[in-house]
Parts: structure tokens; sequence; C-alpha cells
């Protein structure tokens, strides 16, 4: 009985360490994207270059995370509700360290953009404005991933639409201004570029959140399913 009471608990703490070692991970990721979105609007190299500096570090917390989940899955053989955490979890490591690579992204389109000393874009292309709502939809996935907040998490999947409306205003209004000016198409490209991260960066907040749904009750909701649903089987 103490050996089995102490293997519970063991594997509790391996849980909760992989589960702490996510959390940490998703903070380097949203800083990684606050710094980006901070050089894009200002060009200040010093967040820029932290930002591309840091990549290393988001990569070595996946691998350190996927190498912990198969430790414990090699060890402990889970089942039921944890197994679906440890799949879960996976799942969400694999999005943060995208979110990290547009991050990146979009650092390196600033740098290009500010290195050619690139002629002025007017201030209704708000790319910034957009990307501070990814950042707080990342922010806010990361809480609800912490409380298992399937209603928090079921908003922020309906505000991922929002993302795709302003990124698509942004296009047509790049557009207007490359047809406009010509001088204009190299920055607008990029511009264009550092959008998209913005929109993708909205999607993998979007996963996550449809992963915390998965880890609270066992829902899939990827293809239209409800965070009200539970598996019939789950414990």
């Amino acid at each position: 009985m103490a050996t089995s009471e102490h293997t519970s608990k063991q594997f509790e703490a391996d849980l909760e360490g992989i589960r702490s070692h996510v959390l940490q991970m998703g903070g380097l990721v949203e800083a990684q994207l606050g710094a980006a979105i901070d050089g894009l609007a200002s060009g200040a190299d010093e967040p820029i270059s932290r930002v591309i500096d840091n990549e290393r570090r988001v990569n070595g917390n996946e691998k350190e995370i996927d190498d912990a989940i198969v430790h414990v899955v090699a060890r402990r053989q889970p089942a039921a509700s944890d197994l679906r955490l440890i799949m879960g979890v996976s799942k969400i490591v694999t999005d943060l360290e995208r979110i990290g690579d547009e991050a990146e992204k979009i650092a390196r389109m600033a740098r290009q953009i500010y290195g050619r000393g690139a002629l002025s874009i007017p201030r209704s292309i708000d790319v910034r404005q957009t990307g501070e709502k990814a950042s707080m939809m990342l922010r806010r996935v990361l809480d609800a991933m912490a409380r298992l907040d399937t209603a928090e998490a079921e908003r922020i999947i309906a505000e991922d639409k929002l993302i795709d409306t302003e990124f698509r205003a942004i296009v047509r209004q790049l557009i207007t201004f490359m047809m406009e000016d010509p001088r204009t198409i190299s920055t607008a490209l990029d511009i264009m570029w550092a959008a998209k991260a913005i929109e993708r960066i909205g999607d993998h907040a979007k996963n996550i959140a449809e992963q915390v749904i998965y880890i609270a009750n066992g829902t899939d909701v990827r293809h239209g399913g409800s965070a009200s649903e539970t598996e019939k089987d789950a414990p």
C-alpha cells in the first residue's frame, strides 16, 4: 500500500512539474510576443534583438517538456483523465513553440522595415493594435489553462474571428497604399507578413483554448463541439 501511495504521489508531482513548465514556457512566449510588437511599433533594436536571441530558449523549453512527457508516459502508463491531460499539454506546447516562431518572424520583419529607413505607412494601419489583441488572447488562454476555465476558453475561441477580420482589413489597406505609391511596396509587404504572423498567433491561441476544453472535460471542440459536452466514460 505504501509503495502504491508513493507511486501515486510521484506521478502527481511529475504531472504538476510538466504543467508548471508549460506555464513558464507560456510566460516566455508571451514576453517574446510583447517585445516583438514593441519592436515593430518603435523600431527599437533592443526588443527586436531580444526576441531573436531568445528563440532558442523557447525551442529548448519545448524539447524539455516533450522529454518529460515521454518519461511520464513510459514509466507511469497514465490512463483516462491523466492521459488526456498529457495529450492536451503536448499539443499546447507545440502551439506555444509556433507562437514563438511567429514572434521571431515579426521581429525580423521589424528589423527589415527599419533597416531600410522605411517610408512612413499611414497610422490607419494599426498592426500594433491587432498584435496587442493577439497578445491579450495568449495571456488569457494561459490563465484559462492554469484554471481549466472552459467558459473563458470558449470566449477566446470566438474572439479569434476578430483577429481574422482585422487582418483582412490591414491587407486591403496595404494593397491600396502599394497601388497608390509603388515606393511603399517593400515596406508594405513586410508589414503584411508581420500582420499574417499576428493572425496566426490568434489561431494558435484558439488551438490552445480548444485543448483546455479537451483537458477539462474530454470534449473535442475543433469541429463544432460544445464545451458543455462531456465524454460518457470520462472519470
